[in-house]
């Protein structure tokens, strides 16, 4: 990338859409240039868009608000993938090799296809997520240049719905009239720009905890073994509190403000800061929040134990996410898994700038789309030009066509009128005077 470059993200949150724009610098540090946010309303839902139209427009007003602050034009952008039914599933594939034989990078690349062609039954592969590679039944890190009689690797494939991708298209592409570079795996992109090489080898939980869905990734030695989205999120417990008789908004409020995962020893009323709202119980407001917390919670150890992995994870659990802010959820989360917790934010090695950004664990997933990212997302002057002739193109394909159809129209009609002069003038001779 040349400096005036940059990398855009769009992070399609169900409560918040986020827009970053940064620069990388020969070492893949970035700098970050603008960031914006700006209300979900409705218009995503469990980390799907939903209404096509409204995602659309705040798509449009979020890069017009980056363009304006950058003094630059975005080109395309990099979108995030999330919803609840993502999740990864394993594809192996192997090729036999002559007796001591060599692992060739053909070899590799063509395992590597296999991977990416790979079409699961029912679902779509989103992304190859991670891989494992075994040189007659041993694993090998890097295979390359290794002897043996046969290679295998075993993948883990992020797949989901097969229209997963489509409303996304129709609100950025269509309605926000923006190009995509390309799609991120929103849980893929925390991971990476928050876990060390150590958590990973050791063996994590990673949780990143959303508005809409909590996101759950297993990783050992140093592979993802397991990544799932369970369909619960910080505004599942939004909902639970509004039940109280409270508006959505108040309950949003009062969860930030005064909601815990676990309860303190205090008074356990407190004055509403809300004007004619009646004094708030603070313990049914927790038992409100805990029961929400034991139920996504719940989800999380199955999926440990899915994964093969449980007492198996030595560095533990790893937190991020909007969500993740909630009072005293690592002491409750300690005590739920037994496990050490540790709250996460994107890693200042990887951003040079921004600290308002890095400490703040809702903008994980679009930092780590930043690092993911590689093409430029800077609108070029070629572009425009591109651009404006195939719009020129396009209208004189219009214009040539519209005179066609008129020259076309107006030799039927001659033609249509020079038959019915001859018609008329056998019958004008059939009636003539001469004939009487």
């Amino acid at each position: 990338m040349t400096q005036s470059d940059f990398i855009a993200v769009i992070d399609l949150g169900t409560s918040k859409i986020k827009g970053v724009v940064g620069r990388k610098n020969e070492n893949n540090v970035i700098s970050i240039m603008d960031s914006e946010i700006i209300d979900s309303g409705n218009s995503v839902r469990r980390g799907m868009v939903y209404n096509i139209e409204e995602a659309g427009a705040s798509i449009r007003k979020l890069l017009t608000m980056l363009e304006n602050s950058i003094g630059d034009k975005i080109g395309k952008v990099y979108v995030s993938l999330t919803g609840q039914s993502l999740h990864t599933l394993e594809f192996r594939e192997r090729v036999m090799l002559s007796s001591g034989g060599i692992v060739t990078q053909d070899v590799v690349d063509q395992l590597n296809s296999s991977a990416i062609k790979y079409t699961p039954d029912l679902q779509k592969n989103y992304a190859v997520a991670d891989v494992e590679y075994y040189i007659d039944s041993k694993t090998e890190k890097n295979p390359v240049g290794v002897t043996g009689s046969e290679v295998e690797a075993s993948f883990q494939i992020v797949v989901g719905r097969p229209n997963l991708l489509s409303n996304i298209e129709k609100s950025v592409t269509g309605k926000a009239k923006l190009p995509i570079a390309d799609y991120i795996v929103g849980a893929l992109a925390s991971a990476a720009v928050t876990l060390n090489e150590e958590e990973k080898e050791l063996g994590c939980v990673f949780i990143d905890f959303g508005a809409g869905t909590t996101s759950v990734s297993v990783y050992k030695d140093g592979i993802l073994r397991r990544f799932v989205v369970i369909p619960f999120g910080g505004k599942s417990i939004t909902k639970d509190i509004s039940a109280l008789n409270f508006t959505e908004n108040d309950a949003e409020q009062l969860k930030i403000k005064f909601g815990k995962a676990i309860e303190t020893h205090e008074s356990p009323f407190f004055s509403s800061p809300f004007s004619s709202k009646p004094d708030i119980d603070l313990t049914e407001l927790n038992r409100v929040i805990g029961l929400r917390l034991d139920e996504i919670t719940a989800n999380i150890i199955e999926q440990i134990h899915l994964s093969g992995y449980e007492n198996k994870l030595g560095a533990g659990v790893v937190i991020t996410g909007g969500a993740s802010q909630l009072k005293n959820l690592t002491e409750y989360l300690v005590q739920k898994f037994k496990m050490p917790v540790r709250r996460a934010t994107a890693k200042k090695s990887y951003i040079n700038n921004a600290p308002e950004l890095i400490s703040n664990p809702s903008f994980t997933q679009a930092l780590g789309m930043l690092l993911i990212g590689e093409e430029s997302c800077r609108l070029v002057l070629d572009e425009v030009i591109d651009r404006s002739n195939d719009n020129y193109q396009s209208d004189k394909k219009r214009s040539e066509s519209k005179q066609n159809t008129k020259e076309s129209k107006k030799n039927k009609k001659s033609q249509k009128q020079g038959f019915l002069d001859k018609f008329g003038d056998v019958f004008g001779n059939m009636f003539s005077d001469d004939d009487e």
